[in-house]
């Protein structure tokens, strides 16, 4: 994903993301509002309009809701809530020259 589009941008595509996921496990916006606690439908389609996120507490019952397995729909989520976060955790890091910078990874000793 790209770094250069907007929060607000990156929130609709996930969005359209998390709609496809919901109508492909034929569940209206009500159905999956009321299995994930919500006491109003209008918070699942803020989220997939792209004007809210999915909460954190959430992730698990969401993924389970829609038919898909936690980890990977976390991780698709991270990918677009917060793309340099996805990388660090997900994506191969260019070599480190933690001695060139004067800096090491390795806990000062006390």
């Amino acid at each position: 994903m790209k770094l250069s589009s907007s929060p607000k941008e990156r929130r609709k595509r996930a969005g359209e993301w998390l709609k496809k996921l919901r109508e492909k496990a034929g569940l209206t916006q009500i159905e999956l509002a009321d299995r994930l606690g919500f006491k109003y439908y209008a918070f699942v389609s803020q989220v997939e309009r792209g004007y809210g996120r999915v909460p954190t507490d959430k992730i698990v019952g969401w993924a389970q809701a829609v038919g898909t397995e936690p980890r990977p729909f976390a991780q698709r989520l991270i990918s677009y809530y917060e793309p340099e976060l996805h990388r660090v955790l997900y994506e191969p890091l260019p070599e480190c020259r933690s001695s060139a910078a004067g800096t090491s990874s390795a806990p000062a000793a006390e």
